[in-house]
Order: C-alpha cells, then sequence, then structure tokens
C-alpha cells in the first residue's frame, strides 16, 4: 500500500491523461461492438480500475481494445440475431458470457498459463493485428458514408420474404414445445400467423438487412449500396475528424489529437444546428448491476458459448500480455504474467456485471501513461475514476456526439494497430518453401493465412490454424537442420573449452554469451533478459552463435532490440561463429552492417580474442 502512493503526482498526471486518450476510444469501441457507446464507457471504467488495482504489471492502463472489440462485435451480433435482434432480450447472454470470459480469465492467471503467451510467433500475431486493422475500417466504411441498412427501406424490403420464413419457423417451433401436431391442427397455425403485422414483418425484415451487411464481408456487398446513398454531411464529419486527428499531431503531441478532433467535430455539428445522426444516449446517474445475468440464467443459453468465452478470454490474455511486454521495455520493470491474467479476469467480469464490453491492456493508453508519470497501479485507478466522474458530470453532453465523428475515430485506431513492421519486412524475408513452382517465405505465408481467415472468416480459428502451421514449419526447419534441442540459458554459463585460459585483465570488461540452439519464438524470452546479465564493468560483449543454426523472425526482431539496447548503453558487441542462415536473416533488415559491422563478425573465438587484446590495449 506504501508502494501504491509512492508518486502520487506522477500517477495522478499519468493516470489523468490515459483517461482522457481514453474516453473518445471508449465510446467509439462501444458503438463499434453494437450495445451503445454507455458499454465503452462502463468497459473502460471497471476494467481500467480493477485490472489496476488486481493486476501484475504496474503502470498498464486497461479497457475496451481494437482487438476485443472486433471479437466481442461477432460475438453480440450473432447473440441478437439468434433472439430474433431482440437486443434486451439478448444482453443477459451476452453480459454472461462477457462474465464467464472473465472467470476464465482469472482461471487461466491461477493455473500458471500466462507464462505460455510467447510461445505465440510473430507472424501470427502480426497477421492477427493487420486483420484487426483491416476489419475495423471496413466495418467503419457504411457509419462514416452515413450509411445504416436498417434505414435502406428499399433494401430491407427484399428480405420480406425470408422474414416471414423465419416467422412461419417460430410458430412452427413454439407449437412443436407446446406439443401441438401442426399437420392435425393446422387452424392454430393459422391463427397465430394472422398474428403477425405488417410492423412485426418490418422489424425482421430489418434485423435480417443489417445481419446480412455486418462483418468485412457484408460491409463489402453493402458498399456498392452505400455509396449510391452517401449523407455527405455525415462523410464530412468522418473525414473532418480523420483530418484532425492526423493533422494535430503534427502540431502537438502534448494534447490527445484524438480528444481535440471529437471535441471540434461535435462542437461544430451541435453549435452550427446540423442535422447530424447523434450516437445513443448515455444514461445519467450511477453504473448499475445488471441482475439479470443471474435471476435469468440458463446453463442451456449459455451452452452454445462457451467456445466463444474461451476465445475472448485467451485474446484478452494476449492482447494484455503484449502490452505488458512494452510497459516493461519501457520502464526496465518485469510484470507478473499470472497475476496480470487474474486482474484482467476481475476487471472483465466486474465490467460484464454492469453492462461493459470487454477489454485489455491498452497499448496507447499505457505508454501514455508512462510518459506522463505513471509509475505505480495507481495511475490506472485514477484513469478510470476519471472515467466514472466524466459519465456523472458529461453523460447528457456526450450524447449529442455525431456517430460519424467516433466512426473517423475508428478509421484512425484502424489504420494504426496494423502491423507494418511485419508488412514491410515481407519483401525482404527469404523464400524458404515451395509451392509447385513457387518459391515463398513461411512466416510471410502464415501471416498471410492469419490475415485473411481472420478477416473473412474467424480470427479465433485463425490464429489456432497459424499456431499449428507455424509449428509443423518449425519443427521440419529444426529436423532438417539440427536434432539438437534449442537451449539459450539465461543463468551464468560455464566457460568453453577455448575460453579456459581468457586473459584474467579482461574478465571484467568482456562478457561472453552462449546461444546453443536455434533463436525462435519459444526461446527469445531468455535471449531478450541477456542485458540484465551483464556487469556494471562490462564494455564489450560477445555473442557465441557458432551453435545457433536457425533463426525465425521472432528471433531476429529480439537480436535486434537487444543490440539496439546494447549500442544505447555504448556497449560494443563482437558475434563468434555466425552461421549462414542466422547471417542471412539480419543481412535482410540491415542489423548487419548498421548494429554489427562486419569487422565484428569473427569465425573463431582465438581472432576474436586476439582483436580485443589489440583494441583494449589502450584502457590499459
Amino acid at each position: 500500500m506504501k508502494d501504491l502512493f509512492s508518486n502520487i503526482k506522477g500517477d495522478a498526471f499519468g493516470g489523468i491523461t490515459a483517461g482522457i486518450v481514453a474516453l473518445p476510444l471508449a465510446l467509439a469501441f462501444g458503438v463499434s461492438s453494437g450495445l451503445g457507446p454507455t458499454a465503452g464507457l462502463y468497459g473502460a471504467i471497471f476494467i481500467s480500475f480493477f485490472a489496476a488495482l488486481f493486476g501484475g504489471t504496474n503502470t498498464q492502463i486497461s479497457g475496451p481494445t481494437a482487438p476485443m472489440t472486433a471479437v466481442s462485435m461477432i460475438v453480440i451480433a450473432g447473440i441478437i440475431a439468434a433472439n430474433n435482434g431482440d437486443v434486451t432480450k439478448a444482453l443477459p447472454v451476452i453480459l454472461t458470457v462477457f462474465l464467464l470470459a472473465g472467470l476464465m480469465q482469472i482461471g487461466l492467471g491461477a493455473l500458471g498459463l500466462g507464462k505460455y503467451i510467447r510461445y505465440i510467433p510473430y507472424p501470427v500475431v502480426s497477421g492477427f493485428m493487420t486483420a484487426i486493422g483491416v476489419i475495423i475500417l471496413l466495418t467503419q466504411i457504411l457509419p462514416s458514408l452515413g450509411y445504416y441498412p436498417k434505414e435502406d427501406m428499399e433494401f430491407v424490403n427484399q428480405f420480406k420474404p425470408q422474414a416471414e420464413e423465419v416467422m412461419l419457423e417460430n410458430i412452427l417451433k413454439e407449437e412443436a414445445g407446446e406439443g401441438i401436431l401442426v399437420l392435425e391442427d393446422f387452424k392454430e397455425t393459422i391463427n397465430r400467423a394472422h398474428g403477425i403485422s405488417q410492423a412485426d414483418i418490418l422489424k425482421e425484415s430489418q434485423t435480417l438487412a443489417a445481419k446480412d451487411a455486418s462483418g468485412t464481408y457484408g460491409a463489402i456487398k453493402a458498399l456498392p449500396r452505400a455509396l449510391k446513398n452517401i449523407n455527405w454531411l455525415e462523410l464530412i464529419l468522418a473525414l473532418g475528424t480523420i483530418f484532425i486527428i492526423y493533422g494535430f499531431k503534427r502540431i502537438t503531441k502534448a494534447v490527445p489529437s484524438t480528444l481535440v478532433a471529437l471535441i471540434v467535430m461535435s462542437g461544430i455539428a451541435v453549435g452550427f444546428g446540423l442535422d447530424y445522426r447523434p450516437i445513443e444516449e448515455i444514461p445519467s446517474g450511477l453504473p448499475i448491476p445488471n441482475l439479470e445475468i443471474f435471476t435469468q440464467f440458463s446453463l442451456s443459453s449459455i451452452t452454445p458459448y462457451i467456445f466463444t468465452a474461451l476465445t475472448l478470454s485467451l485474446l484478452g490474455a494476449i492482447d494484455s500480455l503484449l502490452t505488458s511486454v512494452v510497459a516493461d521495455n519501457m520502464t526496465k520493470t518485469k510484470h507478473k504474467p499470472n497475476k496480470e491474467l487474474v486482474g484482467q479476469g476481475i476487471g472483465n467480469s466486474i465490467a460484464a456485471i454492469f453492462g461493459g464490453i470487454p477489454g485489455a491492456g491498452a497499448t496507447i493508453r499505457t505508454v501514455v501513461n508512462i510518459t506522463s508519470g505513471g509509475k505505480t497501479k495507481l495511475s490506472g485507478m485514477i484513469a478510470g475514476i476519471l472515467l466514472l466522474v466524466i459519465l456523472l458530470a458529461l453523460g447528457p453532453i456526450a450524447s449529442k456526439i455525431p456517430a460519424a465523428v467516433l466512426a473517423g475515430i475508428l478509421i484512425t485506431v484502424g489504420i494504426g494497430v496494423m502491423d507494418y513492421k511485419g508488412l514491410k519486412a515481407i519483401p525482404s524475408l527469404p523464400r524458404d518453401i515451395k509451392l509447385g513452382p513457387i518459391k515463398l517465405s513461411s512466416e510471410v505465408l502464415i501471416m498471410l493465412i492469419v490475415l485473411l481467415l481472420s478477416t473473412f472468416w474467424d480470427l479465433i480459428y485463425a490464429v489456432g490454424i497459424g499456431l499449428i502451421i507455424a509449428s509443423l514449419m518449425f519443427m521440419k526447419k529444426i529436423g532438417d537442420l539440427t536434432a539438437e534441442r534449442s537451449d539459450v540459458e539465461s543463468l551464468k554459463e560455464k566457460a568453453w573449452a577455448d575460453e579456459v585460459n581468457f586473459p584474467d585483465n579482461l574478465k571484467e570488461k568482456v562478457f561472453i554469451k552462449h546461444i546453443k540452439g536455434p533463436l525462435f519464438f519459444g526461446s527469445t524470452s531468455d535471449f531478450q533478459a541477456l542485458s540484465l546479465q551483464i556487469p556494471d564493468t562490462a564494455n564489450t560483449v560477445i555473442i557465441r552463435l557458432g551453435r545457433t543454426q536457425y533463426m525465425d523472425q521472432s528471433g531476429l526482431y529480439a537480436m535486434e532490440d537487444i543490440l539496439q539496447e546494447l549500442n544505447n548503453k555504448n556497449i560494443e558487441v563482437l558475434f563468434v561463429g555466425l552461421l549462414k542462415q542466422p547471417r542471412y536473416m539480419m543481412e535482410r533488415i540491415d542489423i548487419i552492417p548498421d548494429l554489427i559491422p562486419k569487422e565484428h563478425i569473427f569465425e573463431n573465438f582465438k581472432t576474436c580474442l586476439a582483436w580485443i587484446e589489440q583494441n583494449t590495449q589502450n584502457d590499459k
């Protein structure tokens, strides 16, 4: 508790700044999910506070994120469709799925599974994150054009025959449940059918139209109609928002450009009395628990969605722990992965009870918190409290925000969340597999498979398939290259035979690191601990790579990060025994010669030692 208040000024400023950044995103993610802005705001409030309080990353700011919202959007749309488009009826089931996901996250942390997240290869993460960006972009095109399929009556009328079919099926199911034999008592079916009004058919048609235009494929199908029915005011509001977000960053980064865009464009729309489409009304007053989760709980209604809940819990775990790694790199601390999962699970569980959408550790908000002075858990708690104060004080004002402005914000989020580092590497990665006459890079192939399957099919199945393909390809490569197991030790290592007579006067100045196997996605975490092992007296590091036959993209970027860190500390790095494949990988992205000059690469330890002795003479 003492540590919690050790940095009150910095935590207050960090938390307030992160909360301000979170506000427009929370509203936008809530609208995008399908449950409305209030659900996004509630999620941000409760997840931010409780994930910080119980989590294992001191500077983490949590709340709704792009990946979690993309999956939640699909879950919500599916459950609403299963409940005949009735959001009120579907809501308890939706929130129960979210609650179950939170409880599963707590279970993942309690079972100590947090440490296994590192085994997800870089191409899978890269393809997934780029897919999230594409999904957000495609699904926000229609609202940014001011086109809503449910309101396009020409489009809706196409679904009337299908709506009548669905409603008749529902009557037959009701009668079957009541034990009525339809063919013997057909009059009862006719009587119930006569009870269906044109308004009921229209409502069902609108539900089917919205479902047909939902998701990425639906948005692409509906785009021609949207372009014929553009609402120019909505489009101008969306484009203005995007312009301010990117333009204001060029002036200053001290004030969040997203918030500036939200205030300016909403102010213009309200101030000039424009006939725009506002977001759903945000209720004033304290959030109230949705007790229907418990009072209307039915095992049969939740059983089909158990795997969906597991999907959300795993995605939230991955999303949060990746952000924790970013926070560690910035603060030079070490997070507790299992405790972090428990904290995220508690935050998501409480958010679900109050009607919020699920979330995870948010990278941009966490970075903002750290750079603004946040150092302890108090910063994340303050961010949640600030959002609660904004909800209570400014709820009616926030309800006037144009929907197109939030669509514009989400478009910039979609553009920003894509993994450009992975995309830029596509032309330079070695083409190590053949599909018929075509030579391809296995890592690029995995990334593209995950990207396409995530965008047009299912996010989690795509990750699962990507992991399986990556594992199979990795096993084949390792089987081809070496039978040795990976052995990147993080503890103090024994000297190799040619190091036994290492000069005593150099032992304090030179640190030797052995890598005894492939540097791949499963071994990068231990390798990244290299900088922590180096004594303060050392000014030179020798990395012995004679037994490292293979390096994948994850290992490549881990090596790049370590070399940059050592370079910043003015520590000279020398390579000994660098083999063909790792050298080729490092040359492709200019680690060699930008970070490791060719004169710092030695075939054997003897020549390396001779170079060191010659170049340290002046230091004696």
